[in-house]
């Protein structure tokens, strides 16, 4: 979703007044409607600063990767609530009804705070509070990616995103086979948020191949990204960007492949290197 603002373009040394294309970003709240003790509960579990569409693969996502849900069964409905609001006509809320109540601590999961588009995990008060411990490692045999796919990514992934090419502002995560064929894409203006995106709707209609597949982000790899990716069993995650020591230290410690400044003949590998056919 876009919108046009008048702005003034300066190129060559002469300026002009145009329309530019600038990616919406706009609040959702995400709330958890769950029956304990025979009584029903919302709460609030987040509010995100998003690129609004795909809100209900954003709360799938979001629940899987914080393991506030153990499958997708879980999830027993999706809803928008709320009136429409605001200049652009939409839902700022979206709720997750769940079954698995039995171990839920709200007290646990929930984020007393707003993330920003840029940072899913800012504001959060401590290490403990943004690593999802995994209970095992992955499998370090699989997948095996040629270097000539993990080359050709970058371009796979802006041939998906409709709204980079109108704005420039938005972010992308990717699932490709080892085949370096797409087999889905999502788009927003926050990194997390994109891959929350992704995770949820691949998961949603059973996409993911653990054996065959990696993820490619647009960006930077960052902490959450990676944390993400490992909720998903995710054996390799690319980015066309730097990946942050914290990012790296987390590949390391659960044997992901993990490539960053991704280029049309050049990436660097930061760990693991076996998966990648160089």
């Amino acid at each position: 979703m876009d919108i046009k603002y008048k702005i003034t373009k300066l190129k060559n040394n002469s300026t002009e007044e145009v329309n530019d294309a600038v990616s919406v970003e706009e609040p959702l709240e995400m709330n958890l409607r769950y029956n304990l003790e025979n009584k029903w509960h919302i709460e609030n579990i987040t509010i995100t600063m998003r690129t609004p569409g795909n809100d209900e693969d954003l709360i799938t996502g979001f629940l899987l990767n914080e393991r506030i849900i153990e499958n997708i069964n879980q999830i027993e409905k999706i809803e928008k609530k709320g009136d429409k609001v605001g200049d652009y006509n939409i839902n700022n809320t979206v709720e997750a009804t769940i079954s698995n109540t039995n171990n839920l601590d709200i007290g646990k999961i929930k984020r007393n705070f707003i993330t920003n588009s840029s940072c899913g995990v800012c504001g959060k008060t401590s290490l403990d509070a943004i690593e999802v411990i995994k209970d095992e490692k992955l499998d370090i045999s699989f997948p095996k990616i040629n270097k000539e796919v993990i080359l050709k990514a970058p371009e796979l992934l802006i041939n998906q995103q409709s709204e980079f090419s109108r704005t420039g502002g938005i972010h992308a995560s990717g699932l490709i086979n080892h085949h370096g064929e797409i087999i889905a894409a999502r788009e927003d203006v926050g990194r997390h948020n994109a891959l929350d995106k992704l995770i949820g709707f691949a998961t949603k209609e059973k996409l993911i191949d653990n054996h065959s597949q990696f993820i490619a982000c647009s960006g930077r790899l960052n902490f959450e990204l990676i944390q993400k990716g490992l909720m998903a069993n995710i054996g390799v995650m690319i980015g066309v960007g730097a990946p942050t020591s914290l990012a790296i230290d987390l590949a390391k410690r659960f044997n992901m492949t993990l490539v960053g400044f991704v280029k049309k003949n050049s990436f660097n590998i930061y760990t693991n290197k076996n998966r990648i056919n160089l």
